[in-house]
């Protein structure tokens, strides 16, 4: 057995997730390895999803019953942890959403309907970068349609990082947000966030970080990043489906107007006109995914109990293990950075001519769990003139056998289209 520095003691923890007993295929065990798609859940959160809708399950801040008065601490409760675990100044500026993508579409449609200092209009530019997931461009390109303000974007390096060798071209004194990732989903690259919120800081723009490949996997300090918004999603970090959370600076939620009316979200309401409810609730119209903010929650326990310095230190040895072990393989190339250094445990790959779907199929009659496709970042894939990659991802509970298990999956595949 493969050892290396900094690993977790990952046969205790894969204890806590069932599925990694599954077997497919006649008997063979997964090796799930799409933890960038999502992660699996850990007992403690199946427990906690349970748990709520067997005791506890009634709606949110409306009832003064006991059942309604328990799932409303449990709820708010799950606010005060997120808070905690992106060290967010207020929980006022926890917002739940549904996903990253409905966090990001709030923050590109309240500037949309903002006025003044905030307002986006065809006097100003949008910046984002060309290797985002298609939930930080589409919003973006929209709003441009929308206000006519103009779309401007970063570049690639052929080594699969930011191109800023420009950037006092593409962030000007006409900027009013500069939206990025700071982990890309497809390629692993860690974004240097620092020289890119310090020249928005400078034309006095907005910043917006879409954190959903990060949240998981590393700490996450809003402070300590010093953006405006800060955007990721649940399902990614051991967390359900349908929670996502928009974390936002409080004066900036005060001052933006909502994008979503209805139940909670107001303060009054008459024929002719309302008010609206103070952050985060602004933002929360109607029922919340009060059972999955609840899971959450438990995630958020489950992670902070092992802690993300431990979690970041046993995904870099694996990473690097595996950007090794994967430059082994004849006719392989990996789309990105070809080092564990700035980047992430996400791997994308081409193999030789043959197809990332074929690829995936064969690893897949093999038990081994990885995507295939554009990632939704296709804008990538045209950077490099690929119609696809085969993309490998790891998690807390991935070992080095497991990265063994796709290298010679990767030999089974070269011997299959000889």
């Amino acid at each position: 057995m493969t050892q290396l520095p900094g690993l977790l003691d990952t046969e205790a923890i894969r204890k806590d997730f069932p599925l990694l007993d599954r077997q497919v295929h006649d008997g063979k065990k997964v090796v799930y390895l799409d933890n960038a798609a999502t992660s699996q859940k850990p007992r403690q959160v199946l427990d906690a999803l349970n748990a709520y809708y067997e005791r506890h399950n009634a709606n949110v801040h409306r009832g003064v019953h006991v059942l309604a008065e328990e799932a409303t601490a449990l709820y708010e409760g799950a606010r005060d942890k997120v808070a905690a675990f992106i060290n967010a100044p207020s929980r006022d500026e926890v917002i739940f959403t549904k996903n990253a993508s409905e966090s990001l579409n709030l923050v590109a449609n309240m500037l949309g309907w903002a006025e003044e200092p905030y307002r986006v209009d065809r006097e100003t530019e949008i910046v984002i970068t060309e290797m985002e997931h298609h939930s930080n461009i589409v919003p973006w390109q929209l709003l441009s349609q929308r206000t006519g303000a103009k779309l401007k974007w970063f570049g690639i390096t052929d080594d699969g990082r930011l191109d800023l060798s420009n950037i006092e071209e593409i962030i000007t004194e006409q900027t009013k947000i500069v939206s990025f990732t700071l982990v890309s989903n497809i390629m692993g690259t860690i974004n240097p966030v620092e020289t890119i919120i310090r020249r928005a800081q400078e034309v006095g723009a907005l910043v917006c970080i879409d954190a959903s490949q990060a949240a998981p996997h590393m700490v996450l300090d809003v402070q300590a990043l010093q953006a405006d918004f800060v955007a990721f999603t649940g399902h990614k970090m051991c967390g359900p489906t349908g929670i996502g959370v928009l974390w936002g600076r409080q004066e900036l939620l005060e001052d933006l107007p909502p994008f979503l009316g209805g139940g909670e979200m107001i303060e009054t309401v008459s024929m002719h006109s309302s008010t609206y409810a103070p952050a985060p609730h602004k933002f929360e119209a109607g029922t919340p995914p009060i059972a999955q903010a609840v899971g959450l929650g438990a995630a958020v326990d489950y992670l902070s109990s092992i802690g993300m310095d431990h979690i970041a230190a046993h995904e870099h040895a694996i990473t690097e293990y595996a950007v090794k072990r994967l430059l082994e393989v004849p006719d392989l190339r990996i789309i990105g950075p070809s080092t564990a250094e700035d980047r992430g445990a996400t791997l994308s790959f081409t193999l030789g001519d043959i197809h990332p779907h074929d690829v995936g199929q064969v690893l897949d009659e093999q038990g081994i769990a990885v995507r295939v496709g554009h990632h939704c970042a296709r804008p990538v894939c045209l950077r490099f003139g690929i119609p696809a990659t085969t993309r490998a991802s790891f998690y807390l509970y991935s070992t080095p056998a497991e990265v063994d298990a796709l290298v010679e999956g990767l030999e089974h595949v070269r011997n299959f289209f000889g």
